[in-house]
């Protein structure tokens, strides 16, 4: 079985088994995950308060009359 693991390295031998990662490590990590968050909350915020283009037609053919008599 060592033949098959030739070059690479086990679980124990790895620095962030068992919760053993570096400080650097975890703070890009926190990092990275806060970065997504922050795009995503700029993006449903974007989405929720566009106003959508629903308007059908040409100005030579203006299409669905949208006012109320």
């Amino acid at each position: 079985m060592s033949k098959l693991n030739n070059g690479e390295p086990s679980l124990h031998n790895i620095d962030d088994y068992n919760g053993k990662e570096s400080k650097e490590k975890r703070n890009t990590v926190r990092l990275v995950i806060i970065l997504c968050l922050v795009v995503a909350a700029f993006v449903v915020y974007f989405k929720s308060t566009s106003v959508p283009t629903d308007y059908v037609g040409t100005p030579e053919k203006p299409g669905i009359n949208t006012t109320k008599n």
